[in-house]
């Protein structure tokens, strides 16, 4: 394994945000106060009143000026709610390239919902398409109730609601995270710098995931979304994602049921080196460096899943070795 030089950002809060006052100490620890966000994105979190709470309820991770490589991993089951069939089908059209953005809500699914579904999952599609200027270049995730259709007028006004509040600073990032959550009690956000052992230039990742109840492996009700400023060509990087989730979102397990709407998307848009592709070869050291680094990132986001479990006390880790004789 190469070595991978990286910094992680680990300045947590003493204090949890409003919404999250009865949190555990322990729980609070888990929030970050500050971060190290990849550059060219710009993200916000919003409240659409899609939830009756008035919470944050819509989220936009956006690449405006790079375009993204993509690559998602999605879930196995064989009911395959319809944002999930909207984002297979455009990265399957772009080959995993030309992506700017990734739309988020919560408080509804959009799952079991048929052909009116599809159709409300490739509207907010549109919708950010618009948003960032790019057409075809958007992908969406949901989360929530199973079985009701998205109010797409209050969905869509907040899409366009959202271009005032996108920025790149760790506030917004905090919002983004909150509006991925549905029955979690703290926003699982996390980043990081790190360095490629052929390149002296500061690369750095960021995650958002959502998960506390039906967890199991193949991942669960789960959503998470990562964004690196490193270039990636878009084949290395679903192969980089999909080691990085095997050994991650899909080796939790909390309640041991599966979802319909699990999604977990990489974006990579070199950004850290204004365009350029620098990770080209499957068996470059950069690549398996990237990968590994990768790798441990997601096991870092995939284990706040399993602390925020519905009624969880325990966090327990097992290790499996094989011996040969």
């Amino acid at each position: 394994m190469n070595t991978v030089s990286s910094s992680t950002a680990r300045a947590y809060s003493t204090k949890a945000p409003p919404a999250s006052a009865s949190l555990s100490p322990a729980k609070q620890k888990l929030i970050p106060t500050s971060g190290s966000y990849p550059k060219g994105f710009l993200v916000s979190g919003i409240s659409s009143s899609v939830k009756k709470s008035g919470a944050k309820d819509l989220a936009l991770i956006t690449s405006p000026t790079y375009p993204c490589s993509a690559a998602a991993v999605f879930t196995k089951n064989v009911f395959q709610a319809a944002p999930v069939v909207a984002s297979r089908e455009r990265l399957q059209d772009n080959g995993g390239r030309q992506i700017h953005g990734v739309v988020t809500n919560s408080g509804c699914a959009n799952a079991v919902t048929g052909t009116k579904g599809l159709e409300n999952a490739r509207e907010m599609l549109q919708g950010l398409d618009e948003l960032t200027g790019h057409q075809r270049s958007s992908l969406v995730m949901s989360t929530g109730v199973i079985g009701q259709h998205l109010q797409m007028e209050k969905i869509l006004k907040g899409i366009q609601d959202s271009k005032s509040h996108l920025g790149d600073q760790h506030e917004h990032w905090m919002d983004c995270a909150q509006a991925y959550m549905t029955t979690d009690t703290f926003p699982k956000l996390r980043s990081k710098s790190f360095q490629l052992p052929e390149s002296k230039v500061e690369y750095r990742i960021a995650g958002i995931t959502k998960g506390a109840g039906m967890i199991h492996p193949n991942m669960a009700t789960l959503l998470g979304t990562i964004v690196t400023d490193l270039g990636v060509e878009a084949s290395l990087l679903q192969n980089a994602l999909t080691h990085a989730v095997d050994r991650s979102f899909n080796a939790i397990s909390v309640d041991g049921d599966m979802s319909t709407n699990d999604t977990v998307a990489l974006l990579a848009n070199a950004g850290a080196t204004e365009g350029k592709i620098v990770v080209d070869q499957l068996s470059s050291k950069d690549f398996e460096a990237f990968r590994d680094n990768l790798t441990e990132f997601a096991q870092e986001l995939s284990q706040l899943v399993v602390r925020d479990g519905e009624g969880a006390t325990k966090f327990v880790k097992v290790s499996v070795e094989v011996c040969l004789f």
